[in-house]
């Protein structure tokens, strides 16, 4: 009994480790390089894991025993996937035992602190214009680029949170960074619509998980890498509408 005990914390810790760092913007063979590594440090060497975007799998075929969870939707907080990483390690250098471990993990899970909103508006506004500087645009759209770029990612935060509808927030954001670009032009506070709009859409842009996407597929991990890729093709596809309707409409 006491064996089934520790075996299934050893699965409950792995499990949790893999939760966090998929719901964190994790590439998949991180995520499973980390649980086995978890469980050998264990003392428990046949482990089995499978993971994609949407779920984790493991299991220890010798124990009989095995359990998966489900990813719920994912956001990108690299700061809980670099805390997973070093609690791995002080759990390797028995620096943490394994229920210390899996304490430290729930409290990485609930407590680890995220940027405040109004700073992530801000640095959007910030990529935003800097981009389009970068991208042969001219310093007289800085400040209109900087505005559009954050009052776009507010508008996609807000419609993310409020209608829980993936890609929906990407076309509504777009479309309102479309108009806002060309009504600034026609009131001559700002010149080349194109740099603003190319600006200001760069926070909406699913860079993490068309790099991931790539990262996995070269990684062997087929599915998961397909997944996260026909995701961001999807995401770019509703930016692309929103800019095409707002061209068309206004």
């Amino acid at each position: 009994m006491e064996q089934q005990n520790y075996t299934q914390l050893v699965l409950n810790t792995c499990l949790k480790a893999g939760k966090i760092m998929m719901e964190s913007g994790s590439e998949v063979y991180r995520v499973e390089d980390t649980m086995k590594r978890i469980a050998l440090n264990a003392g428990l060497d046949d482990i089995q894991t499978y993971v994609t975007a949407t779920g984790l799998i493991i299991g220890f075929p010798s124990e009989q025993n095995s359990q998966v969870v489900q990813i719920t939707p994912q956001s990108i907080n690299l700061e809980k996937v670099t805390a997973v990483n070093q609690g791995s390690r002080q759990f390797a250098d028995g620096e943490l035992s394994l229920p210390d471990f899996y304490l430290y993990l729930e409290e990485v899970d609930q407590a680890t602190p995220d940027f405040p909103y109004l700073w992530k508006i801000i640095a959007a506004g910030i990529v935003s214009s800097t981009l389009m500087i970068i991208l042969n645009g001219t310093w007289f759209d800085f400040i209109p680029t900087f505005i559009i770029g954050m009052i776009g990612f507010a508008v996609h935060t807000f419609f993310g949170r409020k209608l829980q509808m993936n890609f929906l927030n990407d076309f509504v954001a777009a479309l309102i960074i479309g108009y806002l670009a060309l009504l600034a032009v026609s009131w001559s506070v700002a010149k080349d619509v194109n740099s603003l709009i190319i600006g200001s859409i760069m926070p909406l842009v699913p860079g993490l998980a068309i790099t991931n996407a790539f990262r996995d597929i070269m990684a062997g991990h087929l599915i998961s890498g397909v997944a996260r890729g026909t995701e961001a093709l999807f995401i770019a596809g509703a930016i692309g509408g929103g800019i095409i309707i707002a061209f068309n409409f206004f």
